[in-house]
């Protein structure tokens, strides 16, 4: 009956890897429920199970290495309301961005400032944020398309690239959490959680 337990669980961690559109949590997920498979097979005696499992095991492993090891190219691009790249951008992915971004309505404002973030020259993530008092920027969508969604372009973001915001005289960044996934990315970007599911990040000059 354990050994059944176990199969089932690799079984499902495998299956649920191949649902994710994310390929660094496609790679995790399915090294997990491979090493589980690999002990199964020890387990029962199918050493071509293990064999097998362990195999894609070593897969994994290595291609989680080349995405922890290459070097990625990262720029914003300051793009215009009537823009027909942007236009369409919103329009292709406005299914993903009422998922994320309950709601969310486009409306173009003097004091916005909206620009794609290129990931290796590949529009991976699109910001879109409004001036509000002197030194701070509401954000009003921060999108990132499926299969770039590792949290590099946050970082890049909102840690190694603070100078673009600090810049604009921007120091205070806020934000509200339209989902509990929303929330735990901010939370993991370095925004502080206040009331109402507002966040707020402050910059480092």
């Amino acid at each position: 009956m354990l050994y059944e337990i176990i199969g089932y669980a690799a079984s499902t961690l495998v299956a649920i890897s191949l649902t994710m559109s994310s390929i660094l949590k496609l790679r995790v997920i399915n090294l997990i429920g491979a090493s589980i498979f690999t002990v199964y097979g020890l387990l029962i005696g199918a050493y071509p199970v293990a064999g097998l499992n362990f195999f894609i095991v070593l897969i994994d492993l290595y291609f989680l290495y080349e995405m922890r090891a290459a070097k990625e190219y990262f720029k914003l691009l300051d793009v215009r309301p009537q823009n027909n790249y942007f236009k369409e951008f919103l329009s292709h992915y406005q299914p993903e961005l009422q998922k994320y971004f309950p709601g969310f309505e486009f409306k173009p404002e003097d004091q916005q400032i909206i620009f794609f973030v290129l990931r290796n020259m590949v529009p991976a993530g699109l910001f879109i944020g409004r001036v509000a008092g002197e030194d701070t920027l509401e954000v009003e969508l921060d999108f990132v398309i499926p299969g770039y969604r590792d949290f590099k372009i946050g970082r890049y973001l909102y840690e190694k690239n603070a100078a673009f915001f600090l810049s604009k005289g921007i120091r205070r960044i806020s934000t509200r959490a339209a989902t509990e996934k929303h929330s735990r990315y901010l939370k993991r970007m370095g925004f502080l959680a206040g009331r109402d599911n507002q966040f707020l990040l402050t910059l480092a000059s």
